[in-house]
């Protein structure tokens, strides 16, 4: 987990409130030649306290921002630190899933540039009663958008403990999702299960003491496999990249951070299959209509630097990935 928001790394300003955007010079640098064509529109698909959209913004001084969030606190505060730039910035309050209605409600086809910031956010984390964190005692929420009904209190309690190891085993990668699931029904038959430090107390007691001794936290996983299960965050992101990739003009490139391996290995196979060439197998020179219409910018998952992990330790499990558009179609 990690991450946004703050003045500018490149301005050498400190960062507010310690939160800082991760690998924000490489960012920077894999979206510079995109965003030097003139009227280039950039749409931040996971504003949070648009930190890398302030640095983008300076940056390029003709560049347009569109910046999408579901979180309204989100958009309160990324409304305000953008100011400074309002004529050249549209906030939209949605899910970055939505992004093909964005851009046609913005009337725009094509786009120079698309960043994902996945994950939660630095506030998200740091306010307790947000119910994300297990390192706070707080209302079992996790919700990113809390106008939505669905809960990780209404998951825990209400799901079949099947359908619950499922969500912790394909989300969390949890080995110990069945145990959990089933000392979760147990413990919710005497009594609902409603905060964070109570699930993660079951959680602890649900694996074997061996396993608990490393590792960190035992219910990291558990923690994460809700708050992706709530936010529908992988069908999110599976809906969106595609979508960004097809919204790319020619030049154009799309950069993705993500913070585990069930995003990035989404991300992966996402761009390796824009990226690759069908043409069939045996023929002496490849078809035009078969080409890639991307290339990989990264070789692999670029990581952020020590220094950087020094730095903000909410970076060090992020993985960025980038593409460029290379043909129209």
């Amino acid at each position: 987990m990690h991450k946004r928001g703050a003045f500018s790394m490149h301005a050498g300003h400190i960062e507010q409130g310690g939160h800082v955007p991760v690998m924000l010079d490489r960012v920077l640098d894999l979206l510079a030649p995109a965003l030097s064509a003139p009227d280039a529109v950039l749409v931040d698909a996971n504003l949070g306290l648009g930190g890398h959209a302030e640095a983008l913004l300076a940056a390029h001084p003709a560049l347009h921002l569109i910046g999408i969030d579901r979180d309204p606190d989100a958009v309160a505060r990324s409304t305000a630190r953008l100011a400074p730039y309002a004529p050249r910035v549209t906030i939209v309050r949605a899910v970055s899933d939505e992004l093909p209605d964005v851009l046609a409600r913005t009337g725009h086809d094509r786009v120079n540039g698309v960043l994902f910031d996945l994950g939660v956010s630095s506030p998200q984390l740091d306010e307790a009663d947000r119910g994300f964190a297990y390192s706070y005692d707080a209302p079992l929420d996790m919700r990113m958008d809390r106008d939505q009904e669905l809960t990780a209190e209404r998951v825990v309690n209400t799901y079949p403990p099947d359908e619950l190891a499922r969500v912790l085993r394909e989300y969390g990668e949890e080995r110990f999702a069945a145990r959990i699931a089933q000392s979760i029904a147990r413990e919710r038959a005497k009594a609902a299960i409603t905060s964070t430090k109570h699930l993660a107390d079951i959680v602890r007691s649900a694996i074997p003491a061996a396993t608990r001794r490393s590792g960190g936290n035992p219910a990291k996983r558990t923690f994460q496999a809700l708050r992706i299960e709530v936010n529908g965050e992988l069908t999110a992101l599976e809906r969106a990249l595609p979508a960004a990739l097809d919204a790319l003009a020619l030049g154009g490139r799309v950069v993705v951070l993500a913070y585990h391996s069930l995003e990035d290995r989404l991300a992966k196979q996402v761009l390796a299959a824009r990226t690759k060439d069908t043409s069939p197998q045996g023929l002496p020179v490849p078809l035009p209509e078969h080409q890639p219409r991307f290339r990989l910018l990264t070789r692999g998952a670029e990581l952020p630097s020590d220094e950087e992990v020094t730095r903000n330790p909410r970076s060090a499990s992020a993985r960025l990935r980038a593409a460029e558009r290379i043909r129209q179609g």
